[in-house]
C-alpha cells in the first residue's frame, strides 16, 4: 500500500492532468522513504535495477515536474549537483561541510517569518531559505 503522501501527490498529478507512469510513481515513493536528499543521479541508480528501461533524463526530468508541481524542492549548496527534498512542511537545512550530509531542520518559530518581513519593512516574499552549516554529529564522533 502507497504512503499516503505519495498519495496526496499522484492525486496532484492526477488534479494536472499529467498521467501516472510506474517510474513516476517509483520516484515518488523513493522521495518520500529517503530522508538524505539524493541527487537524480543515486535516485537513477537506487531504481534502475527495477526500471532497466528508464534513463537518467527520465528521472530528472521527472523531479523538475515535480518541483513545477510543487511537492518536491531543488536543493543546490555550491558543489555544483542539485539534490531534491520532498516537503510538504516547511523546514530548512543543516549542512555537514564534512560529509555533505543535508539535514532537516524544524523549527516553527520561523513559520512566520515572511509575514512578519511584510509587515516590518514592506517587502512582497515570494519564497525563502534558510541553510545551516557546521559538522554534524556523525563526524563529531569520527576519529580524526
Amino acid at each position: 500500500m502507497a504512503h499516503p503522501m505519495v498519495t496526496d501527490s499522484l492525486n496532484k498529478l492526477r488534479n494536472e492532468n499529467i498521467r501516472i507512469t510506474p517510474q513516476r510513481e517509483a520516484i515518488l515513493e523513493f522521495m518520500v522513504e529517503t530522508d538524505n536528499h539524493p541527487t537524480a543521479d543515486e535516485i537513477y541508480q537506487a531504481l534502475s535495477a527495477a526500471f532497466p528501461s528508464m534513463s537518467a533524463a527520465t528521472v530528472y526530468n521527472n523531479l523538475h515536474l515535480f518541483t513545477k508541481v510543487g511537492f518536491v524542492k531543488e536543493l543546490t549548496y555550491g558543489d555544483g549537483a542539485s539534490r531534491f527534498d520532498f516537503t510538504n512542511t516547511q523546514h530548512y537545512h543543516a549542512i555537514c561541510e564534512k560529509c555533505g550530509a543535508v539535514l532537516d531542520l524544524y523549527y516553527p518559530v520561523l513559520d512566520d517569518l515572511e509575514d512578519i518581513t511584510e509587515s516590518l519593512i514592506g517587502f512582497e516574499v515570494t519564497h525563502h531559505r534558510m541553510e545551516v552549516y557546521g559538522v554534524c554529529a556523525d563526524c563529531l564522533v569520527l576519529p580524526k
